[in-house]
C-alpha cells in the first residue's frame, strides 16, 4: 500500500466569518491510499482555530506514521486506525483524513458504498442546513437569499446584534433555524435568547459556552426552552459520556474525532446516554463530506455543506440538492478526483 499527501487550496464563495475568526482560503491535505492500482481518498482539513493542525504539522505526522501505513495492508479500516493510533493520536485532524481514506480504497476494493458495507439503507436521511457566517445583518440576509430554498439555515452569532440578526433572517423564510454562538455567549445570555429566537423558529442551539463552561451548561440544561447539542465540548470519544445530562445531543466533527472509526463508535455511546447526534463539517472539499455522508442514516441531524461554501471544488462525490442528499453510484465514499 502506498501513501501520498497532496495541498489543495480551496477559495470560499464568500469570507465565512464565525465568533473565533474569519477564512477566505481553506488550505486542507488530500491524503491518498493506493493499493493495486485503485485509489481511496481522504481530507485533513486545517482551523484557524487550531493551530496546532496545520498543513504542515498534519503531513509531519502522517509522514511519522508512513512506515506504519505503508508496511502491511488492513482487512479493516479500524485495524488500520487502531494501528497508527500510537504515533497519529496527538494529530487527530491527520488521522481523520487516513481514516477517510482508508474508508474509501476498503470500499472501492469490496465493490460497494461504506454505508452498505455497514449494513445501512438510504430509506430516511436527514437533511443539511447551509451555513450564514457572520456579517452585517444586510449581507446575511444576501448569502442566504443565495442559497434560496434551503429547508434549514445554520446562523453563526457572537454579536451585539444577536436577536436582530434572527429576526431579519426571519423575515424573508420559512426555513428552520439553527443557531452557533460558537462559544461566544455566557449562561445568561443563552437563557435570555432563548424564548424569543424559540418564538422565531429556532432548533437548537448549538455550543453557546465555552468548552469547558460545565456548570453553566448545567444552568441552561435545567432552564433553557430550546435543546442545546455540543460541538467543542465533545471532540473524542472521551467527552460523550461528560455531556450526558449537560447537553441535549452532541456534533460530531469528524477532524476533531480522528476520522470515521471513531465517530461510529461515539454515535453508538451516545445513543446508549439518550443524546441526539450531529455530524457536522469543517471547510471541506467533497472528499470530506463524502465520507461524513456515510454516517447519514445514524443520524438526526446533519451540517455537510462545507463544499458548497467553496467556489472551486477539487473532486465529486455525493453533494447536496438544497440540502437533500444525493449519492453517487460509486463505490467507497463516492469520492472520484477531478483534474486541477
Amino acid at each position: 500500500m502506498k501513501l501520498s499527501i497532496r495541498d489543495i487550496h480551496l477559495p470560499l464563495r464568500h469570507p465565512f466569518t464565525i465568533s473565533l475568526g474569519t477564512t477566505t482560503l481553506q488550505h486542507n491535505l488530500i491524503i491518498t491510499l493506493e493499493h493495486e492500482g485503485v485509489e481511496g481518498y481522504g481530507e485533513a482539513a486545517s482551523s484557524h482555530a487550531w493551530h496546532l493542525y496545520t498543513p504542515g504539522s498534519m503531513r509531519a505526522s502522517l509522514e511519522e506514521a508512513r512506515s506504519l501505513i505503508e508496511g502491511g495492508g488492513f482487512t479493516t479500516p479500524e485495524e488500520l486506525w487502531h494501528r497508527v493510533l500510537p504515533v497519529l493520536g496527538e494529530n487527530r485532524f491527520a488521522l481523520c483524513g487516513l481514516d477517510q481514506a482508508a474508508h474509501d480504497l476498503w470500499g472501492k476494493l469490496q465493490g460497494a458504498p461504506v454505508w452498505k458495507l455497514w449494513g445501512l439503507t438510504l430509506d430516511k436521511l436527514p437533511l443539511s442546513d447551509y451555513t450564514i457566517g457572520i456579517d452585517t445583518i444586510e449581507k446575511m440576509v444576501t448569502k442566504m437569499k443565495e442559497f434560496d430554498g434551503w429547508p434549514i439555515y445554520k446562523i453563526k452569532l457572537g454579536t451585539d446584534d444577536d436577536l436582530a440578526i434572527v429576526r431579519e433572517l426571519r423575515r424573508h423564510t420559512d426555513a428552520i433555524f439553527r443557531i452557533d454562538a460558537n462559544t461566544a455567549w455566557t449562561a445568561e445570555q443563552t437563557l435570555a435568547n432563548a424564548p424569543e429566537m424559540k418564538a422565531l423558529g429556532v432548533e437548537f442551539f448549538e455550543q453557546p459556552l465555552l468548552r469547558d463552561d460545565w456548570e453553566g451548561m448545567k444552568r441552561v440544561k435545567e432552564s433553557c426552552v430550546l435543546p442545546v447539542i455540543a460541538d467543542e465540548s465533545c471532540q473524542t470519544e472521551g467527552d460523550v459520556a461528560r455531556c450526558a445530562g449537560v447537553f441535549d445531543g452532541i456534533n460530531i466533527k469528524l477532524t476533531k474525532a480522528g476520522g470515521l472509526t471513531p465517530a461510529l463508535g461515539m454515535i453508538r455511546e451516545a445513543r446508549e446516554r439518550g443524546l441526539k447526534v450531529m455530524v457536522g463539517c469543517m471547510t471541506e472539499s467533497s472528499v470530506g463530506i463524502s465520507a461524513i455522508a456515510q454516517l447519514l442514516p445514524l443520524l438526526d441531524y446533519v451540517d455537510m455543506d462545507g463544499a458548497v461554501l467553496i467556489s472551486k471544488d477539487v473532486a465529486t462525490g455525493v453533494r447536496l440538492e438544497k440540502g437533500r442528499v444525493v449519492f453517487p453510484e460509486v463505490n467507497g465514499n463516492g469520492v472520484e478526483m477531478l483534474e486541477i
